[in-house]
């Protein structure tokens, strides 16, 4: 598990990576605010069927990526964009997965050595900085995370701060009504919260995506 300290030594020798991201717990889950049950959590977010409503392919031709960036996929889990980001990328290209909790981590870090992957690295985060340099992305992923972050204005400053200049964050989370999967109506963010709290440290929404069934897709710049 990768803290700080240990990123800066691996930027300094050109390597990169990836962590996952977590937030408040709420009624019946853990620290995190992840289930209790993290094998059977792991294995949904890991299940075939999700790919007919999250769209991986599309949704990562829409990033419209050249093959060479750095990205930053917080609240990564067990790597389901992770991964794929990381085989779309070229030579030079790389993927930083976030995530706050560390038996997530450490799944994610097996799942590399296990299919091989080196332009992943995963790094142990924290629910109020994701522990990277200033200017070491060119794009910030948060899919399906932000609803889990306690302090959403201030964490959104600090994923700011990591970006290099004409960085992009994007933005995919679950439309706050009753759907078939995400998470408890009550635990979901409306996209206007999103963009509002993103407008205040400056952001802007630059495209928006449609095609998701039950998530909205945002892409900011600032």
């Amino acid at each position: 598990m990768i803290r700080r300290r240990s990123v800066l030594s691996l930027l300094a020798f050109g390597l990169f990576g990836s962590m996952v991201y977590g937030a408040k717990p709420h009624s019946g889950h853990g620290k995190y605010g992840n289930p209790g049950d993290l094998e059977t959590y792991i294995s949904s977010m890991e299940n075939p069927a999700r790919d007919t409503w999250q769209k991986p392919d599309d949704v990562i031709r829409s990033f419209e990526l050249s093959g060479k960036e750095v990205v930053c996929d917080v609240g990564a889990g067990p790597g389901y964009f992770s991964v794929k980001v990381a085989k779309s990328l070229e030579l030079g290209g790389h993927v930083f997965a976030i995530d706050v909790e560390p038996k997530m981590v450490e799944v994610l870090r097996a799942r590399l050595n296990r299919m091989e992957i080196s332009n992943v690295t995963p790094v142990l985060g924290d629910p109020s900085d994701p522990f990277l340099p200033a200017g070491t992305c060119d794009m910030v992923m948060v899919v399906n995370t932000y609803h889990h972050f306690p302090k959403k204005v201030e964490y959104l400053q600090k994923l700011k701060k990591i970006l290099k200049p004409g960085g992009k964050m994007v933005n995919i989370d679950f439309h706050k009504r009753d759907l078939p999967v995400g998470p408890p109506l009550a635990h979901k963010v409306a996209r206007e919260q999103v963009v509002s709290e993103a407008s205040q440290v400056g952001f802007k929404v630059v495209k928006s995506f449609k095609y998701l069934p039950y998530q909205y897709f945002d892409l900011f710049e600032f």
